[in-house]
């Protein structure tokens, strides 16, 4: 009650002019790179241009509001969501993957979504499901998101699904309609669920090097992981194809535009003709080795780095990958002090940066105004 109290006496001033309020775009081209281009990816990963928070919007969201979310995504968006992810878990996912290379991970990954749903290019963003007809949870394909990720990767997805438990590294959300339509967070399970493979792949079925991820690939199309032969259908049209598509955008340079494809898209023919896994993408021996990191289950703190942006030198907050949305004043937390700070940016007496004005576009539209202000009221509420 107490924090109720403390923000509706922040905010009561200048409430009163949110009606008619300037609005601050976003500065990112949907055809250029989102990131900062200087950024070391291999060290650093794209940094969350979009400032993707651990969730696509605060809890109790409604599903039609979270659809809505997921739907208005573009390509690009999709693409760096997806990062996000890879970003949080990079010593983890270098380790079951057995890629050291950043950039053909996030590839990898764009070829799974291209196979599942072609990364919001059919027009829907990351709101797309699949086995719906018997209802919520009903069928064990029931899939949702960029990577259609399927009921059985969640927490309690029903007696008759086995217990994906087997990836202690990662968040495991339970399965409710808020966790499985928020595109986000359905992203974070389809990345465990595809680890849980790998795991299966490595101690059930004995495989090795690069065969552990397209089994592991397989299983998360078909829900096994095991070796069924070169000549099986299971591999040419889902590991192998994904693996041809991901090998695509990698070299194509697709990586961070709003370009994408289809599945068996005549451009990716030449990739398609090799062999994708010997020919690019093996690296190293996936390892089930402990990673050194704690799983994050809460935004991590924001750090600062010293940069001379003018003749004197300053220190600016750089948001990492796990930063919090709603975090406008970039101090690693959502709290009062950003809704305070939100208040005086929409009454026209403070300014925010092209970083905290990302923090502040909640429901990522491009532009700061009076909605951004209440999806922050509602989840500091809470």
């Amino acid at each position: 009650m107490k924090l109720k109290h403390r923000l509706a006496a922040a905010l009561c001033g200048g409430l009163m002019l949110l009606t008619a309020l300037p609005v601050m775009p976003v500065p990112v081209s949907a055809d250029e790179i989102a990131h900062d281009p200087s950024r070391n990816v291999q060290e650093e990963g794209v940094g969350n241009p979009f400032n993707f928070g651990e969730r696509m919007a605060p809890e109790g969201t409604s599903v039609t509001e979270l659809r809505q979310l997921a739907h208005k995504m573009t390509v690009q968006q999709c693409k760096y969501a997806l990062y996000k992810e890879i970003d949080e878990h990079w010593e983890l996912v270098s380790l079951r993957f057995g890629q050291t290379e950043r950039e053909k991970v996030y590839a990898l990954f764009l070829g799974v979504a291209t196979l599942e749903s072609t990364l919001g290019g059919n027009g829907d963003g990351a709101d797309i499901e699949t086995a719906f007809s018997e209802g919520f949870g009903k069928s064990s394909a029931h899939a949702y998101g960029s990577l259609q990720t399927a009921v059985t990767a969640f927490r309690d997805p029903g007696t008759s699904f086995m217990q994906e438990e087997d990836v202690p590294e990662l968040e495991w959300y339970d399965l409710t309609q808020e966790n499985f339509y928020d595109a986000i967070i359905s992203n974070h399970m389809g990345v465990r669920k595809i680890i849980h493979f790998i795991r299966q792949a490595k101690v059930d079925y004995n495989l090795e090097g690069w065969q552990v991820v397209r089994g592991a690939l397989k299983g998360h199309n078909t829900g096994w992981a095991n070796y069924t032969g070169d000549n099986d259908g299971y591999y040419a049209n889902y590991p192998d194809e994904g693996a041809a598509l991901a090998q695509w955008y990698y070299e194509e340079g697709h990586l961070y535009d709003n370009v994408f494809t289809w599945t068996k898209g005549e451009v990716a023919a030449k990739q398609r003709a090799g062999h994708p896994w010997e020919d690019w993408w093996y690296d190293k021996e996936p390892s089930l080795d402990p990673v050194s990191s704690q799983p994050q289950t809460t935004p991590a703190p924001v750090t600062t780095t010293t940069v001379n942006t003018t003749a004197t030198t300053e220190t600016t907050p750089v948001v990492d990958p796990g930063t919090l949305m709603g975090d406008i004043n970039l101090d690693g937390w959502a709290d009062i002090a950003d809704a305070v700070l939100l208040t005086k940016y929409l009454c026209g007496s403070e300014q925010l940066s092209e970083k905290q004005a990302k923090a502040a576009d909640m429901d990522f539209n491009r532009k700061v105004d009076a909605k951004d202000l209440s999806w922050l009221k509602r989840m500091l509420m809470r």
